[in-house]
């Protein structure tokens, strides 16, 4: 920021000196051209048309720097800058010598005294400064007889009123403590100003002249509102009382000149802060309330937690004018995030819970429904009720929240953005999401920057979020200082140019505008915006804490403090807005609603825990058998309807040039449709295209998924001449379908699962996908996994259906690219390893699958993840499925599914028994229970030593809840083979830990059963996996033979066979390939040659041969390109 930089919109739209300085920027020392720039003679030269509403002058920050640069050097040394510069700021001819003894700091010749000087400064002489001649450095005119000073004085002006509006917000009495003070001075007026040379910097002495001067405003301040000219006092204390006073206005970091000027029109223009007696009486109703409730609350509970409000109470009137004003604007939903500060009078003055549920809280009474529930301050709530200022219905919703603070911002943005595609509101006109802060959590917690950062990417925006920023000045017992290292807790929102409105919370009126811009401002621009109220924590981090430990002198002021509420109760009185009794009555009447409310909670004898629920799905619920499963298998014609559109390129009239690698990728696609077999992406695709079909809106997001990380995806494709041209086929399936939507996100795990997750919340009816670029990642949001996902339903009764792909299998890809922590989320599955559950319950599977926390897969097949997927819509309640990804099953040929597995006959398959085996049970020796990518790796490994009769492989599917039912056939058909757990992941990771005990369950439950379980696999390590790719392959070799044991030579000699066909069917393959080619290059030669001659004998009857050659290269190089594209296809098909 620099106060110097001078906008076209300014006094003289361009000033005289930077008109001199432009004309010759426009030429180099060398004479060579830099810019034209067309210039008025008059000193009030007409406005240069704006190019954009938005658009910056040419006279920016980059230009004033440089100037500002050349006059410090200029000081210093005249010598050092060119000589053209010398006299510029001298005021001689440039051909003059810099040398003087006179010490002012400009040099001007001496110019006869303006009649408009004299009188009212109004008018200038006319200028004539030539923009079309070069700039002579040796010899030069003299400057044009001008009253300099004069021209000086404005200019000097004009950057004080931009160092006030850029900085003034430095020098702001922000503090309700005093301890963060403007220094400010007093001026030759006697007058005390705030702002000081931080604000003002080269300019501050000018502001010990004369005051009385009169000077034109320029067009980038309405300070003056419809007055052109005011006095230097005038100006400054008007700058003062705006940008120095109780609001420090932060907003010049906009490049948007439309969106500052309107900030400016809210705020500089004379009488901008105007409340009617009415709108002061309600404001101190409010706070009636808010102070009230705090004061109800401590007489009662005096040393149990509920982390109040107190000191900061202003928000609850800043919240409701918030909520009333966008009423008005057509806002019909507003979500609320925030942590525990403040939550409980959030509850009852702005949702209007009863305030006998909230007191009911603080009784220790027991809950009649399940779930382990959650503190009082970290609960949610969902209400609907009527607006009594607007007379419009409004729903509000608070999103519970753990004590991890700003991990719920996310949550709320994801949340809105769901409601508002189901509103079809496509600005945010009709759904506010508003999120409340702490200053600490604000500045301190990485989250809060990757959710800002989702503000403006299309498939997250919210249109604009309104953040209110509680800020107490201290961190629990942090001071400020040594929290951060910006200057405001609130500097993170500058990244995305959001204004930001400092204010101070003993002073209501200029709290309840800020929040009246700040609404103003997200209904017109769409754009997020911030209120940073600057107040205090009256007591300590909680109630039972004590403050005085670690801020003494702080808590030493605050002590002695009124609060908000009486300070401007005082205000009102005095200004005979409101009587002494008046005020009385408000407060005794609040009291009162209280003092009912405590009685009506004392006959309170249980309470439940969905009450508070804050995304009630009623409807979805009433009348629905929530044990009821839908089945997943469609028809066959759906399949290969939806298999052919997938596997075909855009159609011809889209004019979509295509990759040529895509085009390859789509032909094998297609070869599998033929085939009725489905890999990976193709079962995947049937998946979402059924979903849609069937009216159930499909979401994926997650880094790089619109074409795989691993390439295999590609439901989005790019046009390969045109830029922002795509085409997705899912999306053009049936002309009634839902929509399908894939995303890819920024580099954020924590914030955009946190999105997703919020977003699985809104709606029942739709499937949310987050897929993670490796299943490592997704530790950076352990956060929202632990607090939201794994216990939302235990601790708030809020149901998610959220997917989670998470890659996953050691593969030698290194430690960070193997794993995605299995343990961790079995761990965290609430079903118990020691209860055998009851398997002859008719109902079973469902029960099992409603009584668990979450859905955990490992899956094998693409059936599977098909039947997964849709299963999330198919039961009656909503699961998050957290599914284990394959990467190299992704192309595997083994790891397809025959169409007959997706078809109305077919299921989930919890548990895949062992096909080849299962016929002859007393053969098999080990009975091998494994899931995931492992399977493949023991599959060709059993065929490798030729125990395809004695080695059983039977793959876990879902390990969450575990199949104790179908675990118990398998014991049963093999009752004397050898029970081996195998996993690729290390002994102290993977399912090992889950399986275990609920293995021994099992055994137990069966009768005369001496068995159990052992583990074989690699062995702990606090790693992964390894990233030396000998130590992978020693590992494997290692664990494979304590399941196979050693090859014998035999089976070496049978491999050793197999692979010396493999390699000859190569060679002929390879070698009959080569003889097409060459037969195809043949075929194309003579065809051109023979084309060739016929048309030139036909059109010239000149000699054949040479039209042949020339044309030979073009026509041959084309079609071996084809010829070369069909081989590889044909080589990879077989």
């Amino acid at each position: 920021m620099n106060q110097c930089r001078l906008r076209n919109t300014m006094l003289f739209e361009i000033p005289l000196r930077a008109h001199v300085a432009l004309k010759w920027m426009r030429h180099n020392k060398a004479g060579l051209p830099i810019r034209q720039l067309r210039t008025d003679s008059s000193c009030k030269a007409p406005k240069a048309p704006a190019k954009s509403k938005d658009a910056d002058s040419l006279l920016n920050g980059s230009n004033a720097n440089y100037i500002d640069g050349l006059y410090s050097r200029w000081k210093a040394n005249p010598k050092s800058v060119d000589p053209s510069w010398d006299a510029y700021f001298s005021g001689k001819p440039r051909g003059a010598s810099t040398k003087s003894t006179d010490k002012r700091k400009h040099h001007r010749p001496p110019i006869a005294p303006s009649p408009a000087r004299i009188t009212t400064r109004t008018e200038l002489p006319s200028r004539n400064i030539s923009t079309t001649n070069p700039v002579s450095t040796t010899a030069a005119a003299a400057p044009p007889a001008m009253d300099w000073k004069y021209i000086d004085d404005h200019l000097t002006v004009q950057a004080i009123i931009r160092a006030y509006q850029t900085r003034g917000h430095l020098a702001a009495d922000l503090d309700p403590l005093g301890i963060v003070q403007a220094l400010g001075t007093t001026s030759v007026d006697g007058a005390r100003r705030n702002a000081t040379e931080a604000v003002l910097r080269q300019h501050y002495t000018y502001v010990f002249n004369d005051l009385n001067a009169t000077f034109k405003l320029p067009s980038s301040t309405m300070i003056g509102g419809s007055e052109q000219f005011l006095p230097l006092k005038q100006i400054l204390d008007r700058l003062e009382r705006i940008y120095c006073g109780h609001i420090g206005v932060e907003y010049m970091q906009i490049t948007s000149l439309n969106k500052t000027n309107w900030i400016r029109e809210r705020f500089e223009k004379p009488d901008a802060i105007q409340f009617s007696p009415d709108e002061k009486k309600l404001i101190l109703e409010r706070l009636t309330r808010s102070t009230g409730f705090e004061n109800f609350l401590a007489k009662k509970f005096s040393s149990e937690k509920r982390f109040g409000l107190e000191g900061c109470d202003i928000m609850i009137p800043i919240l409701k004018e918030i909520i009333d004003r966008s009423t008005s604007l057509g806002v019909e939903s507003v979500m609320i995030g925030m942590a525990h500060r403040g939550r409980l009078n959030v509850l009852a003055n702005i949702c209007r819970k009863p305030i006998a549920d909230i007191l009911g809280q603080f009784h220790g009474l027991k809950a009649t429904d399940s779930g382990s529930g959650d503190v009082k301050y970290h609960l949610g709530l969902y209400m609907e009720r009527l607006n009594r200022l607007t007379n419009r219905n409004v729903r509000i919703t608070v999103v519970a929240n753990p004590s991890h603070l700003e991990h719920v911002n996310p949550v709320v943005m994801g949340k809105a953005r769901a409601e508002m595609y189901q509103r079809g509101d496509t600005t945010g006109s009709k759904v506010l999401p508003i999120i409340i802060h702490g200053d600490a959590s604000f500045c301190g917690q990485g989250v809060v920057y990757e959710s800002l950062h989702l503000s403006d990417l299309p498939n997250y925006t919210t249109h604009g979020t309104i953040h209110v920023v509680s800020n107490n000045q201290v961190g629990f017992t942090t001071d400020p200082r040594f929290s951060r290292s910006s200057r405001y807790c609130t500097d993170v929102a500058r990244v995305v140019n959001a204004p930001i409105f400092h204010v101070n919370s003993d002073d209501p009126e200029a709290c309840i505008h800020c929040a009246r811009v700040s609404t103003d401002y997200r209904a017109t621009f769409h754009k997020d915006v911030v209120i940073d109220i600057v107040g205090y924590r009256r007591n300590g981090h909680n109630e039972a804490d004590e403050p005085m430990f670690t801020q003494p002198l702080m808590y030493q002021r605050i002590s002695k403090l009124k609060t908000c509420m009486v300070l401007y109760s005082e205000k009102l009185i005095k200004e005979g807005v409101i009587t002494a009794a008046d005020y009385k009555a408000m407060i005794t009447k609040y009291d009162k609603i209280c003092e009912d409310a405590w009685e009506e909670s004392k006959k309170m004898s249980t309470i439940k825990y969905s009450s508070w629920i804050d995304s009630p799905w009623t409807a979805f619920f009433q009348g629905r058998d929530r044990l009821k499963m839908c089945p997943t298998g469609v028809s066959l014609a759906t399949l290969k309807k939806i298999g052919e559109i997938y596997s075909s390129p855009p159609p011809k009239e889209h004019k979509f040039k295509v990759h040529k690698g895509i085009l390859r990728i789509l032909a094998l696609r297609r070869k599998l449709v033929e085939s009725k077999q489905a890999d990976w992406s193709l079962g995947e695709a049937f998946a979402f295209g059924t979903l849609v079909k069937d009216g159930i809106h499909v979401r994926l997001s997650g880094q790089d998924v619109e074409r795989g990380t691993f390439s295999h995806r590609h439901h989005v494709l790019h046009h390969q001449s045109r830029d922002k041209v795509r085409y997705n086929s899912i999306e053009h399936l049936y002309p009634d379908q839902a929509d399908y939507k894939v995303s890819n996100s920024s580099l954020s795990e924590c914030a955009v699962l946190g999105f997703e997750h919020g977003y699985s919340m809104a709606n029942p009816h739709s499937v949310v996908i987050w897929e993670g670029q490796f299943g490592d990642f997704c530790n950076t949001a352990q956060c929202i996994i632990d607090t939201f996902i794994a216990s939302g339903e235990t601790k708030w009764v809020r149901q998610s259906g959220l997917v989670m792909l998470l890659p996953h299998s050691l593969e030698g890809m290194g430690p960070e690219h193997s794993s995605g922590r299995i343990e961790r989320f079995l761990q965290m599955s609430d079903d118990d390893p020691d209860v055998f559950p009851d398997t002859c319950d008719c109902d079973f599977v469902a029960r099992q699958l409603m009584e668990i926390n979450w859905i955990v897969t490992n899956l094998s097949t693409p059936a599977n993840l098909f039947h997964a997927l849709r299963r999330q819509v198919a039961m009656g309640f909503r699961k998050p499925l957290i599914n284990f990804s394959p990467k190299s099953l992704l192309r595997h040929p083994l790891a397809r599914s025959p169409f007959r597995d997706f078809n109305e006959c077919s299921e989930f398959k919890r548990l895949i028994p062992d096909g080849k085996t299962a016929n002859k049970p007393d053969c098999v020796t080990k009975l091998i229970f494994c899931s995931g990518k492992v399977y493949y790796d023991l599959f060709k490994e059993r065929e490798d030593h030729e125990q395809d009769e004695t080695v059983a492989l039977v793959r876990i599917e879902q390990l969450c809840p575990f199949p104790y039912d179908l675990i118990m056939k398998e014991l049963e058909l093999y009752e004397s083979a050898e029970l081996l757990w195998v996993q690729e992941e290390h002994k102290n990771q993977g399912a090992w830990s889950y399986v275990q005990p609920r293995f021994d369950t099992a055994l137990i439950k069966k009768e005369n059963e001496t068995r159990c379980i052992s583990y074989v696999g690699r062995l702990p390590n606090s790693a992964p996996a390894t990233g030396n790719k000998v130590q992978f392959m020693t590992e494997y070799k290692a664990f494979m033979t304590d399941v196979f044991g050693e090859m014998t030579e035999g089976n070496k000699q049978r491999l050793e066979s197999i692979v010396k066909e493999q390699q000859a069917k190569a060679k002929a393959a390879t070698k009959a390939g080569n003889e097409a080619l060459d037969a195809a290059k043949k075929r194309a030669e003579h065809s051109i040659k023979e084309k060739a001659e016929r048309t030139e004998e036909k059109v010239t009857g000149a000699p054949a041969k040479s039209l042949a050659y020339n044309l030979k290269p073009f026509f041959l190089e084309r079609i071996l390109e084809i010829l070369k594209e069909y081989i590889q296809m044909y080589l990879q098909y077989l």
